[in-house]
């Protein structure tokens, strides 16, 4: 018999942490509260969108370890005539370096050959033949500029705003305000694979909800095996003896909530009714065996490789089913020598798929309102680095990305960096300007998008001057 808060309080994580009681098994208890209706499907804060949206979801595939813009996206001439010689000290002088600090630099000129594809004449490099058939589909924005250089904070800047870490992810702000367009499965998952030189780790932080509830948090899925743990029954569970078990749990926290009113607690109640839920739709999503051979073929993907291609094809059935935000990181791009070997196994890993996954959104009619994004958290240097072969640094200063559908311009390159590749100069884009346009398209004023805490109103946009960018709008 349970008597006092205190006894009630210890009874229970005792209760829980011996019960052996898998996630998905706990999930039953949201079938035995929807006729107390204590479970609701959250459906965005009110007044949302603010405008009516372009893009209804967003596929970011994010290039981890920063690739090199030099060899994708910006070609520069005069990069070449200078191949060998001193950098000019005017480009360098005073600005932040990562590794080549203190060191005599050389520039490096282009290891890939440059050629204006489609309609549009968009330059892209003979390391991304998928990528050149897609010319009149992407607007490719050479003019990046972000503020950390090291991998760890530069992922972590591009994902929430800022280099603090502990702050909601992109995908936790977007769920967030908007809701969940599907009861079965995450809004936000998050997807990775390996390939390439020196795999950076990306921290679960980069998808974390911060100080949001943690219902808003992305949910990795697995690359090989259970795409997520725990979500199957143990064996020797039935039904029965679930419900029994699932029964005194909602008792005692329907008890503690009455006590403390934690939100967290709802958290864990709408978790559980997710898990439930995904006992059934996730290994149907998962399941392969119904898309065709020419589908597979198109992405080349294998069920159950993990690659980055299956990945893509994965995230577009998480779309289809309503999953709001998928991420996909692929690492391997950290290429600080041995940049021609490493550009062809990464492009090899991740061109056809980026394309086929292009290209069968349109086929379906989903690109219109999906909008998709390719980049890194930062782009190379100019300058010469030799770590197994020629190869270049991080780089803050200027990179490309790209976005496509979900009511972005076509064919479009937008700013430039100078002759060399190492500053913006026109039509400059901050990450906290491509998360303000990211926002705009799917119907949010950053502005007027915040959450108190801490005594402050907080934005992924954060206070510093953001700006939408009009010119890649269609």
């Amino acid at each position: 018999m349970i008597n006092s808060q205190s006894s009630n309080f210890v009874s229970r994580r005792t209760f829980l942490n011996q019960a052996g009681l898998s996630f998905g098994s706990a999930a039953l208890m949201s079938q035995l509260m929807r006729g107390e209706g204590l479970v609701d499907k959250y459906s965005g804060l009110p007044g949302f969108p603010h405008h009516a949206p372009k893009a209804k979801r967003v596929i970011f595939l994010c290039m981890a370890g920063g690739p090199s813009h030099l060899e994708t996206f910006d070609y520069k001439p005069q990069l070449d005539k200078l191949n060998g010689q001193p950098m000019p000290e005017s480009f360098t002088k005073g600005q932040p370096i990562a590794q080549l600090q203190g060191q005599q630099l050389k520039v490096l000129g282009h290891l890939g050959k440059f050629k204006k594809y489609g309609k549009s004449g968009q330059y892209i490099s003979d390391y991304m033949p998928y990528h050149q058939k897609m010319a009149d589909d992407i607007t490719v924005i050479r003019s990046m500029v972000t503020e950390q250089i090291n991998h760890d904070p530069a992922h972590t800047f591009m994902n929430t705003g800022t280099a603090i870490s502990g702050r909601p992810s992109m995908g936790s702000w977007i769920n967030y305000g908007l809701g969940s367009e599907s009861e079965n499965l995450p809004g936000f998952v998050v997807l990775t694979s390996v390939g390439g030189r020196n795999p950076q780790p990306i921290a679960s932080r980069q998808w974390g909800s911060g100080f949001l509830p943690s219902r808003f948090q992305g949910v990795e899925f697995n690359s090989t095996g259970d795409p997520v743990h725990y979500v199957t029954n143990p064996n020797g569970v039935d039904r029965q003896h679930q419900s029994a078990l699932i029964k005194t749990i909602q008792k005692l926290d329907a008890q503690r909530n009455e006590l403390v009113d934690d939100p967290e607690i709802a958290t864990r109640i709408s978790a559980y009714e997710m898990a439930f839920r995904m006992q059934a739709s996730v290994p149907e999503l998962t399941d392969l065996s119904g898309e065709s051979q020419k589908t597979l073929e198109m992405y080349g993907a294998k069920p159950g490789d993990g690659s980055y291609a299956s990945n893509c094809l994965l995230a577009r059935r998480l779309i289809e089913k309503g999953s709001r935000f998928v991420q996909l990181y692929h690492r391997g791009w950290d290429h600080h020598g041995g940049l021609d070997k490493y550009m062809k196994i990464c492009c090899g890993h991740t061109d056809k798929a980026t394309w086929a996954l292009l290209t069968d959104l349109k086929q379906r009619g989903l690109l219109e309102d999906t909008l998709v994004v390719w980049g890194g958290e930062f782009g190379r240097t100019p300058m010469f680095q030799g770590k197994g072969g020629a190869g270049r640094d991080h780089h803050i200063k200027g990179f490309s990305m790209w976005m496509a559908g979900g009511g972005v311009k076509s064919g479009v390159s937008y700013g430039e960096t100078d002759e060399l590749g190492y500053n913006a100069v026109k039509d400059v884009v901050h990450v906290r300007d491509f998360h303000a346009t990211l926002l705009h398209l799917l119907g949010i004023d950053h502005h007027r998008f915040s959450k108190k805490f801490q005594g402050l109103d907080m934005r992924l946009t954060g206070v510093e001057p953001a700006k939408v960018i009009k010119g890649i709008l269609s």
